[in-house]
């Protein structure tokens, strides 16, 4: 008996077409462009049409059992092991110990599928979609700001990217300061809470993102003194809030600081337009700008306080500003009372009730100038520049391959040593053109050597502070 064929929908469309073509109402090239198919294919399913009828519109592969299904009883075992010994382990877990302890291979997806016909739902629970609400602005002047860096051509084609480092009151949605930077650095940040404290006063926190200015990375390798106190150091800037008692809030999204992103967002419309209509072209014209343009902003855009007042605190005048704004780094004396920050080495002069600092350790405090100042426990030690190391005069004089000597003819006077060994290697030392197999070919050929065309050296050139032999 004739197994009986049933085809869906698509299939019984073609069978109309290819009807439709065995009566000559549609020819094969019509048929294909209806079908959204190649004309061989249209000609190749008519002739399969003919031979063995309406089943050879139906996929070969259908009613067949495909190859890599599980058996009936594979399935239950995959159940029963999830319903009693894996009970409460997650789908993609399961997956991995049925391959570790009951040499079952099944992936996660074919696990979930048959866990699921099974009515065994995966036991993680997702945290359902929360609903987003706009936050409550903060209700006093001064309680939070929101700082940030935005990178923009700035200046458009008249000169170079600049980023903009500011901060926006979130009560107010005023501007207390901002500045232009070559880049997102720690120092634009220092200058921006220096003026703004100096200004306003201390703000009770800030609002930031997880840039490394502001904290370390969590993936980084603690150093041995962090493990010890079981937490990181903080940075340059988080050491400046703890000084200051500012608060530091991360936020874990860019949508969670919106105020200071869409703050970016109307100036890249607004101050691009008042930095070309102002003809600025460098850093310090755009400073100058944006200075001028601050006070217009936030007139125009500030909202008032729920609060009236200012929560802003005063600073704390006990130490002179240049101690506070400015980065520290704490250092181990030399024997030779000298401390040494990146290039600058310092020597340290003795002091009225101390002689001797070797072996202590002192800050060195790098001021927002660029000048550097040593304190020990708390108070300044006189320093000065050290004099410098034979590395750095033998760098700076040339012995180091640095600076070229001119040619002998421009070089006035005897020759010194150093010219007399140089001239030596060079006349020695086979190159291109003086290379041994070159001078083969060059006799070969009935040339004369470069060697033998090249002036020779006097054999006993007059020194000038020439040792004795």
């Amino acid at each position: 008996m004739k197994e009986v064929v049933t085809l869906n929908r698509k299939e019984q469309g073609r069978l109309e077409v290819l009807n439709k073509v065995e009566r000559g109402e549609l020819t094969a090239r019509e048929a294909a462009a209806v079908l959204e198919v190649s004309l061989r294919h249209v000609r190749r399913m008519v002739a399969e049409y003919r031979r063995t009828g309406a089943e050879a519109l139906a996929h070969g592969n259908r009613g067949r059992v495909p190859w890599n299904a599980r058996s009936p009883a594979e399935r239950e075992r995959v159940v029963v092991l999830a319903r009693s010994k894996y009970a409460g382990c997650n789908q993609q877990h399961m997956s991995e110990l049925l391959a570790q302890r009951e040499e079952l291979e099944i992936s996660r997806s074919a696990l979930r599928r048959i866990l699921l016909e099974a009515g065994i739902p995966t036991p993680r629970r997702r945290r359902p979609p929360k609903h987003r609400t706009r936050r409550e602005r903060y209700p006093q002047e001064g309680m939070l700001l929101q700082i940030d860096g935005s990178l923009h051509r700035w200046l458009e084609e008249r000169g170079p990217s600049l980023t903009l480092i500011g901060a926006i009151d979130d009560a107010t949605g005023t501007v207390p300061y901002a500045l232009f930077r070559e880049h997102e650095d720690a120092q634009g940040y220092f200058l921006l809470l220096e003026h703004i404290t100096r200004v306003e006063g201390r703000p009770l926190a800030l609002y930031r993102d997880r840039h490394s200015i502001f904290e370390h990375s969590a993936n980084g390798r603690m150093t041995i003194a962090e493990r010890v106190n079981g937490k990181r150091d903080p940075t340059q800037f988080g050491r400046l809030l703890e000084e200051l008692d500012i608060g530091s809030i991360a936020a874990r999204s860019p949508q969670a600081k919106g105020r200071v992103e869409r703050l970016w967002g109307t100036f890249q419309d607004r101050l691009v337009s008042e930095l070309r209509l102002a003809g600025a072209s460098t850093l310090q014209e755009a400073n100058q700008a944006l200075w001028d343009f601050l006070p217009r902003y936030s007139k125009r855009f500030a909202v008032p306080p729920a609060v009236s007042g200012s929560a802003y605190r005063p600073l704390d005048f006990t130490r002179l500003p240049e101690e506070v704004f400015c980065f520290k780094y704490e250092r181990t004396v030399a024997a030779d009372n000298t401390v040494q920050l990146g290039e600058h080495r310092l020597q340290l002069l003795p002091g009225k009730d101390r002689i001797s600092y070797a072996k202590a350790r002192v800050e060195i405090q790098e001021r927002m100038d660029g000048s550097l100042a040593v304190y020990y426990r708390g108070e300044k030690i006189v320093s000065q520049v050290a004099p410098p190391e034979a590395p750095v005069l033998r760098a700076r004089s040339g012995r180091l391959g640095i600076t070229k000597l001119p040619p002998r003819e421009q070089v006035e006077g005897p020759l010194s040593w150093d010219e007399v060994g140089k001239r030596s290697r060079a006349a020695t030392t086979p190159t291109g053109q003086t290379h041994p197999w070159r001078r083969f070919a060059q006799q070969q050929n009935g040339q004369t050597p470069r060697e033998e065309r090249l002036p020779a050296l006097p054999s006993q050139p007059i020194l000038s502070g020439a040792p004795e032999a």
